[in-house]
């Protein structure tokens, strides 16, 4: 018995002892990976530079309604909006005393041409006494100067009432062409004189965009050149051409005056509307990336380009400077270069030098 325990204790510390010598296995975590990012390569297309500026659509027939004479306003026809034809009525001034004028008027013709038919009459009459010898040549000159002077007043007579008659027309106002109405400031009720604004009449049609380029740029401003109007959003809405340039600078906006003909129709652009006008000098071909490439940060901004350091892909940060937006994409001014490959997914979450693994295209 004691003997096999002393092997069995010596079996141990051999085991113990065996154990010792064996050296353990280096320890080793996964391999670092990238970010998956998707990239896009940098290339050049046309580029427009433009200046943006303010314009008025105006249209070349527009007019000012105002009364050629004074009275109390009695009727308005017309609402602002509506659509008038040329020759309607659109308000109308008290006529009454006008129309007693008028009547009177044409009373006295009535009165006059009595006179000139029965001096006509008589004329006749002692033209045939006298050729046959019953009056005397006086006699006969003497009607002949009746028959003139009720001629000459009744025709004064006509030429009165009718100057009178187109006086009371003047009493009912109406549209000068086809066109829309405008504000109308005026109420029933109200004196108006021949100084008062009654409203507009526009024609919405053959529009022109007025723009006034500032005169620094006069020596680019010529006929030809295109324009695109666009909203407040930037939402194109047109596009044309400078086809009028003014040889002088207004004075008061030290601006030189250029007009673009609008065709769009009264559903897009209307007369004394306000829009923007992008004045295209040239177009060169610059560098474009896609929106989602560019992060801003107040007035900075930059995208991450992937570039190889060390045989593995990292992502670089590069401050740029912006152009014009193109669509879903921004021209770049400087910062990049054709072939660039910007990063277009996970854009948020780099660092400049932070390694990254590109997928799909």
């Amino acid at each position: 018995m004691r003997v096999q325990i002393v092997s069995a204790g010596c079996l141990a510390v051999a085991l113990v002892a065996t154990g010792c010598q064996k050296k353990p296995a280096a320890a080793t975590g996964p391999a670092m990976k990238g970010l998956p990012v998707q990239t896009v390569a940098v290339t050049m297309e046309p580029v427009d530079q433009s200046s943006e500026y303010v314009t008025t659509i105006k249209s070349r027939r527009s007019a000012t309604i105002d009364p050629q004479v004074s009275g109390t306003l009695t009727t308005i026809y017309v609402h602002s909006g509506d659509r008038v034809r040329s020759g309607q009525p659109l308000i109308e001034i008290d006529p009454r005393q006008q129309k007693a004028a008028v009547a009177s008027l044409r009373a006295t013709e009535r009165q006059k041409k009595a006179l000139s038919d029965y001096d006509t009459i008589e004329l006749h009459r002692q033209q045939k006494l006298y050729e046959a010898g019953v009056t005397s040549l006086d006699a006969y000159e003497q009607a002949q100067q009746a028959y003139g002077n009720a001629k000459a007043d009744y025709e004064a007579a006509i030429e009165s009432r009718k100057s009178q008659e187109q006086l009371l027309d003047y009493y009912t106002v109406r549209a000068p062409f086809d066109g829309v109405v405008g504000d109308i400031p005026v109420h029933v009720g109200d004196y108006v004189t021949t100084s008062t604004v009654l409203t507009t009449v526009d024609e919405n049609k053959d529009l022109e965009a007025y723009i006034y380029i500032p005169t620094e740029r006069a020596a680019l401003v010529h006929a030809g050149l295109s324009v695109n109007l666009t909203d407040n959003s930037g939402k194109l809405l047109e596009k044309t051409q400078v086809d009028f340039v003014s040889p002088q600078v207004d004075s008061t906006l030290q601006g030189i005056l250029v007009k673009a003909p609008v065709r769009s129709g009264a559903e897009i652009l209307r007369n004394a509307q306000i829009v923007k006008a992008n004045v295209v000098w040239s177009t060169k071909p610059m560098p474009v990336v896609p929106v989602l490439a560019v992060i801003r940060q107040g007035e900075l901004s930059f995208v991450y380009t992937m570039q190889q350091q060390n045989g593995m892909a990292i992502a670089h940060r590069v401050p740029v400077v912006l152009g014009q937006t193109i669509g879903n994409n921004y021209s770049i001014v400087s910062g990049l270069h054709a072939g660039d490959r910007v990063i277009v997914s996970g854009t948020q979450f780099l660092v400049d030098g932070m390694p990254v693994m590109p997928i799909g295209g």
